[in-house]
């Protein structure tokens, strides 16, 4: 098992290999030092995650073959290659054969280490990007889609495992931006529905006289200007999830015929006296508390009644304030995949400004911002500063505490000893705050 970016030296001149490995541990780069291509390849294996600078001239197979070999088993495999005098032309070569660089015989230590940080750079960027493609595939555990260290994320994924793989309809509640769509996509992947439409509804972006055609579909003829057939989307969700997003801007009148399908799962297009039977499930979510918009006779609260056998509600950003910089990383490293350009590092400023930020856009607009930085622009915009409101004293100490309590458990598999070691922490203590934080 080779050690996570470290450098593989292949060079048949003892002296050489050693003065190489010196002039990389005095810069705390690790290496491993071989005398033979045929060495290197046994070493090298389809998880080895450094680079590889070797000589040209080697006995048995030499540079150039290794290189070869190289890059069929990983194309994007960093190769520095060490000629001697005369192999310039042969270096230039092997540059466009795809070696990442070449140094001529005597070198500096400088221009070693130059040319091997160049190489670790590029190579940890390309795992990075690598990482990120297939987190972006596969997406496989709720961790990744919702991401967030905070209790109250952690208690929105088991909701989700919990009721997920069951029929029972959904509210979602939360501010705008706060991922109320990306939560209905989870229950829907997560459930026994999934390989079945997920059919995304805005109540709020339909003119009411094309609402009720859009969700329960029309016949050839029913009005002016249907030509033909169209099915609606809760047919369309037939078998799936239909999800209906700011469902409090939803008419009355239509209200009542959407009840009226979830009692008796079938429904009528405009124009036809003919039923057609429908099974989806409905998850709707609102920025508004339905049941008071219910009382005031502005919402149906038969229909809420109905809605909300489940109800999750989604905390604004503002009060989970220990997963901004985690999300901002997620976004920030999207964003770089996205723009085709290598994520800047997160500075201890912006980061303040982060975590002060009061954050009215929630999620969303913590991903506007995270690309407009990914781009080599301001985090914040000027107008931004009137909103920024620190967080309370105790608010901020929590936030980090919490955070940095998570941060050790994490890298301790869950081992409360050995993160209570780590942190230099007595036992009991890390229980109590455990407890306290609902970790």
């Amino acid at each position: 098992m080779h050690e996570p970016l470290s450098v593989l030296i292949v060079e048949d001149d003892p002296l050489v290999l050693l003065g190489c490995q010196q002039a990389l541990a005095l810069e705390d780069i690790h290496s491993i030092g071989v005398g033979s291509a045929e060495e290197a390849l046994q070493r090298i294996d389809a998880n080895f995650a450094g680079i590889v600078v070797s000589d040209i001239r080697l006995p048995g197979i030499d540079g150039l073959e290794l290189l070869a070999r190289l890059k069929q088993r990983d194309a994007g495999l960093p190769v520095v290659l060490i000629t001697g005098h005369g192999d310039i032309s042969m270096a230039v070569s092997a540059m466009r054969d795809g070696a990442y660089d070449f140094m001529e015989k005597p070198f500096s230590p400088e221009r070693l280490v130059d040319a091997v940080r160049r190489a670790l750079e590029q190579r940890s960027l390309a795992r990075e990007v690598s990482a990120l493609r297939r987190q972006l595939a596969g997406r496989q555990t709720l961790e990744q889609r919702l991401i967030g260290r905070s209790p109250a994320m952690h208690k929105l994924r088991e909701l989700i495992a919990n009721v997920g793989d069951t029929s029972a309809n959904v509210l979602i509640e939360g501010e705008t931006g706060t991922g109320k769509e990306m939560v209905a996509r989870c229950l829907h992947d997560f459930s026994r529905r999934q390989a079945k439409p997920f059919v995304a509804l805005n109540c709020g972006g339909l003119p009411e006289n094309l609402f009720e055609s859009e969700i329960f579909g029309h016949e050839a003829h029913a009005f002016t200007g249907a030509g033909k057939r169209r099915i609606g989307k809760i047919e369309h969700a037939n078998g799936g999830t239909l999800f209906l997003d700011e469902v409090e801007s939803m008419p009355l009148n239509l209200q009542i015929k959407l009840l009226r399908v979830l009692q008796e799962h079938s429904l009528e297009r405009l124009g036809s006296n003919q039923s057609v039977a429908v099974d989806c499930r409905i998850i709707a979510a609102t920025k508004s508390d339905l049941e008071q918009q219910g009382k005031a006779g502005q919402f149906r609260s038969d229909l809420y009644y109905r809605l909300n056998v489940v109800t999750l509600a989604l905390p604004p950003l503002r009060e989970r304030r220990e997963d901004i910089a985690l999300l901002f990383e997620h976004f920030l490293q999207l964003a770089a995949l996205r723009f085709d350009r290598p994520a800047p590092t997160l500075d201890r400023r912006t980061l303040t400004r982060l975590m002060a930020y009061d954050w009215p856009g929630n999620v969303r607009e913590l991903r506007n911002v995270a690309e407009r930085f990914a781009l080599g622009l301001p985090a914040f915009k000027d107008s931004d500063l009137g909103n920024a409101s620190s967080p309370s004293f105790a608010e901020a100490v929590e936030a980090f505490e919490r955070n940095l309590l998570t941060d050790a458990i994490d890298r301790n598999a869950g081992n409360l000893s050995q993160a209570a070691l780590a942190l230099g922490m007595a036992k009991t203590t890390l229980f109590d705050k455990v407890k306290k934080y609902g970790l």
